[in-house]
């Protein structure tokens, strides 16, 4: 891995973990999904205008069709990452979340896409596992509340694993830009949930009187987040990004120990320790 790939998924991993403590706040629906969505679009048309304009990219059906899937993959996403925020607290869901997803990830493209490992990046891989396990494990008899925190987090590392691996292709084979990819999905996002959010929209105007700041946030940042990862991934393969990506746990266990007062935070810190020693090994290899 590059040191220009590693920045890039450094910098997205701080965005990354600030939007969730941004969504953990709401603990939102569909309903904002569409809000932030359709704001998404509106932040990044002039941009994605100017690149349609200066590349004349040729649209074909083979990519709508990447695009409508990666579409319904992070709608998929976005609902049960945040149902698992209302039934559980973020630095157990979003480390669960995240710890999942790469290993799968990784997982798949060695045995889909070809793609090896040496071995520093098979032990990173592992130490990033343990971390994960780490700030998640107790020692305490399981609540209803965290059996299905841990559920959904899961399921969401699964989802993460199934949209990283699409969109590798996306980008790499398709050679769409990452930009006008990832603003086509927050576009057909927003026409997707436009019929719920029209049956639904007193939960809207509701999000948007008392999480305007947080809708705006996810808006800007989420995009920008996932723009980056794309764009190290065109040139690192994904068994070695997605799970540098874990760096968001550091982010995103620390925010929610300080922010969100979780606790725990020998234990996290140390998880965290462990973590940032895999990524150390997996840059190495």
């Amino acid at each position: 891995m590059t040191v220009l790939a590693l920045g890039l998924i450094v910098c997205s991993s701080l965005l990354h973990a600030t939007w969730n403590l941004f969504a953990k706040r709401v603990s939102g629906n569909l309903a904002f999904t569409w809000l932030f969505s359709l704001l998404s679009v509106v932040v990044y048309t002039p941009i994605a205008g100017a690149l349609i304009w200066y590349q004349r990219p040729d649209v074909g059906l083979e990519i709508v069709l990447y695009v409508a899937l990666s579409t319904v993959l992070h709608i998929l996403y976005y609902y049960v990452l945040q149902t698992g925020y209302r039934v559980g607290d973020m630095s157990l869901v979003y480390p669960l979340a995240r710890g999942v997803g790469p290993v799968v990830t990784a997982a798949l493209a060695i045995t889909l896409l070809g793609e090896r490992l040496e071995i520093p990046a098979i032990l990173g891989i592992g130490l990033i596992v343990a971390g994960t396990f780490c700030l998640t494990y107790t020692g305490k008899e399981p609540t209803d509340r965290t059996r299905a925190s841990v559920i959904y987090g899961m399921l969401t590392g699964a989802i993460i694993a199934g949209y990283t691996l699409w969109d590798k292709y996306a980008v790499t084979a398709l050679l769409i830009p990452p930009l006008l990819y990832d603003w086509s999905c927050n576009l057909g996002r927003t026409l997707v949930l436009t019929p719920l959010a029209i049956r639904d929209s007193e939960t809207v105007r509701h999000h948007w009187r008392h999480h305007s700041l947080e809708a705006w946030g996810i808006a800007v940042l989420s995009p920008l987040a996932y723009i980056l990862v794309l764009t190290a991934m065109m040139f690192t393969p994904v068994s070695y990004v997605a799970p540098a990506r874990e760096l968001n746990i550091v982010f995103g266990t620390l925010m929610g120990g300080r922010l969100l007062g979780e606790g725990n935070t020998l234990r996290r810190s140390v998880g965290a320790l462990i973590i940032l020693g895999g990524i150390i090994m997996l840059t190495v290899g």
